[in-house]
């Protein structure tokens, strides 16, 4: 079955295009849609640079909350910007130089000991301590 934007979604859509060719650019969306901006690469599934309403459909459809876009978007902007050497991983350097607070919690995240951190590595633990402290994991939240 076939999701189908509520009205006044596909009303915002309307407006927010303001170019009129169907489609939201990342500069529509934060003009006119801010809430929306921090996950527009989540919702551009195509990653053509833009957000069909087959997409924007596919978005509201899975009750992404704009919380957990951009609580994931900002996740990853942390890590990127944490890794100095961009190979994908989190040295201890780069922890202790960027992310000071995790760096105290190294050994513990690094479950193999290889020295690295990666980005499953830390969503694990991440979500070990949301469990634990009886809250939904990441990506589960209003489901």
């Amino acid at each position: 079955m076939a999701f189908v934007v509520p009205a006044a979604a596909a009303d915002r859509f309307a407006a927010a295009d303001a170019d009129g060719d169907g489609a939201l650019s990342r500069a529509e969306t934060q003009r006119a849609l801010p809430p929306l901006a921090p996950g527009f690469d989540l919702i551009d599934r195509n990653r053509d640079r833009s957000v069909s309403r087959a997409e924007l459909s596919a978005h509201l459809q899975a009750g992404t909350s704009h919380h957990q876009v951009a609580t994931a978007e900002g996740f990853a902007e942390h890590l990127r910007r944490a890794d100095t050497d961009n190979d994908g991983a989190l040295s201890r350097s780069e922890c202790e130089r960027n992310l000071p607070r995790l760096a105290m919690k190294f050994d513990r995240i690094d479950r193999d000991g290889d020295g690295r951190l990666i980005r499953e590595a830390l969503k694990a633990w991440f979500d070990g301590r949301r469990a634990a402290r009886g809250k939904p994991t990441a990506g589960t939240e209003g489901r």
